[in-house]
């Protein structure tokens, strides 16, 4: 399902950082944004459900795909578009098999080992980093930069998308790196102009890969 991998911008969200999330995400969307991933790890299911069911109206406006973190029995019963994996939970293979082919599969990766066996056990993309520091990925120790992020798009045959702390001032240096695409939270979602903050994301994305 690979060729379905048709964003370059993976925006994830973090409603702590917006006072609106539901406007934030569509601000995002009407500039662009074509991939969007519920990461709100905190929420009970009941609540993940419901939130899912508000962003899977207003993305499918935009013909946008929607993604959950972890949670491929959410993303099965409501028909989300995939479900992105952390390194500790289920492995890609095991979703694939609960899912019959029907979801997207993202992974998260930390090192070339991990991303080496997210796509053998067949990842549809995946997301390495942190490639700067960020406070979401400090858990995960000093980063592995855009050192690690070159080795990791010369190694893995499927998307890459970089994380961790990238913004509109180093995109360039991330896409120069030979990514498919980038994966943030905070640039867009802490903004106060997150449409514009999108679309100059978006418009920079492009004139790398153009």
């Amino acid at each position: 399902m690979n060729g379905q991998i048709d964003f370059r911008l993976y925006l994830i969200t973090d409603r702590k950082l917006t006072a609106d999330l539901k406007w934030t995400i569509e601000e995002a969307l009407k500039s662009g944004v074509r991939a969007v991933q519920i990461r709100e790890k905190d929420l009970s299911a009941k609540d993940l459900i419901n939130l899912s069911r508000q962003l899977q109206g207003i993305t499918k406006g935009y013909r946008a795909k929607l993604f959950i973190n972890d949670r491929a029995d959410i993303a099965l019963a409501l028909g989300l578009d995939g479900v992105h994996l952390g390194s500790q939970g289920l492995p890609p293979d095991i979703v694939e098999r609960i899912s019959a082919g029907r979801l997207l599969i993202g992974a998260s990766t930390h090192s070339l080992d991990e991303a080496l066996e997210a796509e053998s056990r067949g990842a549809d993309f995946i997301t390495f980093g942190p490639v700067y520091e960020t406070p979401s990925k400090l858990k995960y120790g000093k980063p592995p930069g855009i050192k690690a992020l070159k080795e990791v798009v010369k190694r893995i045959r499927i998307p890459v998308f970089a994380i961790g702390g990238i913004n509109i001032k180093n995109v360039r240096e991330v896409m120069d790196a030979g990514v498919h695409g980038i994966a943030l939270i905070s640039a867009i979602m802490a903004s106060e102009a997150p449409g514009r903050a999108a679309r100059e994301l978006i418009e920079e994305i492009q004139r790398r890969i153009s």
